[in-house]
């Protein structure tokens, strides 16, 4: 396994400035990243997973990042089976809270002992520390404008009444 490889793992649903932070952050640091959409299944999803795909992908060519983004999904098998079939040795975490540390920690723990990936936490830019693709749905859903919180394509897409899928 590379430790210059490095999956971001996410439900993104929607994808969030948030999000484009710490995948424009952790792009800067490793030298091809994977943008990963993963199923949730504790969680309701108010997108297809296609529909996240060909967000992140819009988000992604409309900012500013240049590097080696690789998006995709996965949903059969362990997170580190897809790291470990790509190469790579690294998985980037977004953690945006103290509860988020407690969530995220026993995993990490997992899959170092699965499968020797390491786990990174980057904490978000201040900007976007409470904003969360469930308040994003809960305000979008409800009719607000989440244009403040969600990269352009994304506010685009919820604007055009695909809010309702």
């Amino acid at each position: 396994m590379n430790n210059r490889i490095a999956v971001v793992p996410g439900s993104f649903d929607p994808p969030t400035l948030g999000h484009l932070d710490v995948i424009r952050r952790a792009a800067g640091l490793y030298d091809r990243l994977h943008v990963l959409v993963v199923h949730n299944p504790g969680k309701a999803a108010m997108l297809p997973i296609a529909q996240r795909l060909s967000l992140l992908e819009q988000s992604i060519a409309e900012s500013d990042i240049d590097s080696d983004v690789v998006v995709a999904s996965w949903s059969v098998g362990l997170l580190v089976d897809y790291a470990r079939d790509v190469g790579a040795g690294v998985l980037v975490k977004g953690i945006r809270s103290q509860v988020d540390v407690a969530y995220e920690t026993p995993m990490a723990i997992v899959n170092r002992h699965l499968a020797s990936v390491e786990t990174v936490f980057l904490l978000p830019d201040p900007a976007h520390a409470l904003v969360s693709s469930s308040l994003v749905r809960q305000v979008a859903s409800l009719g607000g404008d989440v244009s403040p919180y969600v990269p352009p394509a994304v506010a685009r897409f919820l604007d055009t009444g695909a809010r309702d899928i």
